[in-house]
């Protein structure tokens, strides 16, 4: 099982999953995290990303960064 698991991980895709954390949540005192999972392309932005997505536990659009 781990074996399949491994040769999976070592194939280098360009594109890799992402997490986004808002960045104004934890200042905001609200208990929970808006997070969400896209994917990015390695080559072409190989820093760390930043978009504005909707928090809903906020209920605004807010500054969403790269963690991990």
């Amino acid at each position: 099982m781990h074996a399949q698991h491994d040769s999976v991980m070592a194939r280098k895709d360009t594109r890799i999953q992402v997490i986004l954390e808002c960045t104004e949540h934890k200042n905001s005192g609200k208990p929970g995290t808006s997070r969400y999972i896209t994917t990015k392309n390695r080559k072409n932005t190989p820093d760390r990303i930043e978009l504005k997505k909707y928090n809903p536990i906020l209920r605004k659009y807010t500054l969403h960064k790269e963690i991990k």
